[in-house]
């Protein structure tokens, strides 16, 4: 019986680990431009997986120039033509306005916009496998990155790479295997509560904050609204982790109550919990490895910006690795941080909770600054990095 190392070939010209959003973009876009990809994941194809969801203008806009964007509408997910934030009763809403050929915005499923993704990296001539985890790095005698070695069910293949590229979460095994210790770090960690409602009773991205909670509420498909309940970690470890469904509750209650009574009764999936983790910055490249995604770079999901960034980052990088150059590497992770930075002290300040709501509206101000230059930046870069 053959298992998904069998048929693979023994060197490519890259290796991406991990075939969620940042790691199948990247594939995607190196594959398109014809080099040799190997896309790998330790799950199956199309699991799940923890995620606020929420795309931002720049998001929608790269799936949209890549030819994705018809595919997530053609699944039924809802376009989202409305903002609202929620200041302790006072509410203000955002109508998303055409601009930049976005005229509304979406929230796929995880299932949807990851497989969609890494079936686009396939259909471009990658070779994309699932079950197969990085087990470790090779390298020549300067140390530099040569390859990988990958097991499935106990077995291993060495696979030799011009460039590894760790697309392997905030965990990641490629910046541990490369010792890539963050040179940034977050303040702060929320620790938030998910679950899907049945329900189509909400319109557009609701941001609700009270102090020391929020909650968010984000159509996506098949009839399903995304709801989070946020706190402090503390709170969350203290309080709210030993029952998820009753910590939710709890929390919707306390924030957004018009929610709470909406989605009484309603249908829900699983409860999930993430405890918080403090954001970091980690080197983006070194000689022969390179992170996207939150393997290089993690901030609070408080302001639900982390697909957004890792699809802008992914196209920086397949640019930067079709280049072939260590300046152009370097120039990926001076735009990445330049970028970025703002945008996780604004998160790290968000998850604080010591705001009050003035405070906290200059954040969302300054959010959303920082989110009109990062469109700026897409839409200045070459589509389909035609240049290369």
């Amino acid at each position: 019986m053959t298992g998904p190392l069998e048929g693979l070939r023994s060197s490519y010209d890259a290796v991406v680990v991990g075939a969620r959003c940042a790691g199948a973009a990247t594939a995607m876009l190196l594959a398109r431009a014809g080099a040799s990809v190997l896309l790998v994941d330790r799950s199956g194809r199309g699991a799940d997986t923890l995620s606020t969801l929420a795309l931002m203008r720049g998001g929608v806009l790269q799936l949209s120039r890549w030819g994705l964007l018809n595919a997530i509408v053609a699944a039924g997910t809802p376009p989202i033509r409305k903002t609202t934030f929620d200041y302790g009763g006072d509410a203000v809403a955002i109508e998303i306005k055409p601009r930049d050929g976005v005229d509304a915005l979406y929230a796929p499923r995880r299932t949807l916009l990851d497989v969609l993704l890494a079936d686009a990296a396939r259909i471009a001539g990658a070779d994309v496998v699932h079950h197969v985890r990085l087990k470790d790095l090779e390298r020549d005698t300067g140390g530099r990155v040569t390859g990988a070695i990958v097991e499935n069910a106990g077995r291993e293949r060495s696979i030799s790479s011009a460039i590894v590229i760790g697309a392997d979460g905030l965990k990641s095994t490629v910046a541990a295997r490369v010792d890539a210790k963050p040179y940034r770090m977050g303040w702060h960690e929320s620790g938030v509560i998910y679950t899907f409602v049945s329900s189509r009773a909400f319109e557009g991205y609701q941001w609700h904050y009270r102090p020391g909670a929020s909650v968010g509420v984000i159509p996506t498909n098949s009839d399903r609204t995304l709801v989070f309940a946020a706190a402090p970690r503390e709170r969350f470890m203290g309080e709210l982790r030993t029952d998820l469904a009753a910590g939710l509750t709890t929390i919707v209650r306390e924030v957004a109550p018009a929610v709470a009574d909406e989605i009484a009764g309603a249908a829900t999936d699983t409860f999930r919990g993430f405890a918080g983790h403090p954001g970091f910055v980690r080197p983006a490249w070194g000689p022969g490895w390179a992170l996207v995604g939150d393997a290089g770079y993690f901030k609070d999901p408080i302001t639900a910006h982390g697909i957004t960034d890792a699809l802008r980052d992914a196209e920086m990088l397949a640019r930067a690795v079709l280049i072939g150059t260590d300046s152009a590497l370097a120039d990926y992770q001076a735009t990445r941080d330049d970028l970025s930075l703002p945008l996780f002290d604004i998160s790290d300040e968000i998850a604080s909770y010591a705001w009050d709501f003035a405070r906290l509206q200059t954040l969302h101000r300054l959010l959303s600054h920082e989110m009109n230059r990062e469109v700026a930046h897409i839409v200045d870069s070459t589509p389909h990095m035609a240049n290369v």
